[in-house]
């Protein structure tokens, strides 16, 4: 059986939904979950490639506050369902249809990622939300009516998610600086509800090696997006110029920071996520991972832009623009691997090692060239990976 129907199914259409059973044995990712990250796709394209425009562009500042704004809905939406998926995924008709609803709020989301960036217009984002919501809602009230074990937690989420779309909604209206104040406000106020819901209520049944997983999968699919876009940005400047040593070693440099990268994120033993305290620092800590492995991608593109001197960001920018992003993942890695114990970091010096070299090498791209320090920083993690992997071996023998 696998956990989705019993005795009080009323037929393939319609099942009770009474909670997946959290030890279940070969919980794997739905063809529908799979399908709902694929709108996720366009959603982080899309703010990835407005990142790249603000940078290119030289909008630092202002590029990455809306860059940090969009990825925090966009990863939160993922996460919303994500978690209540591994707890009450009955796959049944009114399930199915509720999840493409969401899909669609997500799709509408990545449209207005756009008038975010160039404005700080967040109507089109707050629309797919509340587009989102309603139908997460709706998933939790029916969890709260057909599963009384799980009742007080389910009506804690759909209370806390109303109360703060709400929220989302009146800040539309707020002047000036007080929209940015009312942003982080309401970012605390979504980070709250799961921790509220869980331990006043009664806590949800995810379960914890299908989020490993899902996590997992969304990586790939950031990691995807930096291939995509680098990819396009190195054939615009061969068509246009030529392939010159600097993209050549730009390109090069890229694919060992994505491959180095996603051979540390799935180092190790699957995650840890044996309380809700750790399952929290995971599940929120991949906020920064997510965004920080999209931003490399915008970096790279930003640093094709420098070589062929298109845009306003100097190669002095564009070192750190792909560095920086680089080295958050890092640090950010290391630490989420060592909280929940996945035994992946040998020794925390190596992770905090390389991200030095690689924040120097970004620094030092006036001097060696913005090629030439995409290419350190590639090799530098690729370095950082071996020495790990040579210190986690020895670890287990151990020595």
């Amino acid at each position: 059986m696998s956990g989705q129907a019993d005795a009080t199914s009323t037929g393939p259409l319609r099942r009770a939904m009474r909670g997946r059973d959290p030890g279940e044995e070969h919980r794997a990712s739905t063809p529908l979950e799979l399908l709902f990250d694929l709108t996720f796709v366009v959603a982080v394209s899309q703010a990835a490639s407005q990142f790249h425009h603000a940078l290119a562009e030289g909008h630092v500042g202002s590029g990455l506050a809306a860059y940090a704004a969009v990825f925090f809905a966009i990863w939160w939406a993922w996460m919303n369902f994500t978690w209540f998926a591994s707890a009450y995924d009955t796959d049944d008709a009114p399930y199915r249809l509720l999840t493409l609803l969401q899909m669609a709020g997500v799709l509408v989301l990545a449209a207005g990622v756009s008038a975010v960036f160039e404005r700080g217009d967040f109507a089109l984002v707050v629309a797919g939300y509340i587009v989102m919501r309603v139908a997460m809602v709706a998933q939790w009230v029916r969890a709260a009516v057909e599963h009384p074990e799980g009742r007080g937690g389910a009506l804690r989420y759909a209370v806390g998610i109303t109360v703060v779309q709400l929220g989302w909604v009146a800040r539309l209206w707020a002047p000036g600086a007080w929209a940015w104040v009312t942003f982080l406000v309401l970012v605390a106020a979504e980070l709250a509800v799961p921790a509220w819901a869980e331990y006043r209520g009664s806590p949800t049944g995810w379960h914890p090696g299908h989020i490993a997983e899902r996590y997992s999968l969304f990586t790939i699919i950031v990691l995807g997006e930096v291939i995509l876009g680098s990819l396009a940005a190195v054939h615009s400047a061969v068509a246009g110029r030529g392939l010159s040593a600097p993209v050549l070693l730009i390109a090069i440099g890229g694919l060992l920071l994505v491959f180095a990268l996603w051979w540390i994120y799935f180092t190790g033993s699957e995650a840890g996520l044996t309380t809700l305290r750790t399952a929290l620092v995971w599940g929120y800590g991949h906020y920064v991972v997510f965004a920080a492995l999209a931003a490399i991608g915008a970096g790279l593109e930003a640093a094709l832009d420098a070589v062929e001197h298109h845009g306003h960001l100097p190669v002095r920018g564009a070192g750190p623009a792909v560095a920086l992003p680089v080295v958050i993942t890092l640090l950010m890695l290391g630490a989420l691997h060592r909280v929940t114990r996945t035994g992946a970091v040998g020794h925390a010096l190596l992770v905090g090692g390389g991200a030095l070299v690689v924040l120097v090498l970004g620094l030092s791209a006036p001097a060696l060239g913005i090629g030439g320090a995409v290419l350190g920083m590639g090799l530098a993690v690729a370095a950082t990976l071996a020495a790990n992997l040579f210190s986690v071996r020895r670890r287990a023998e151990g020595h």
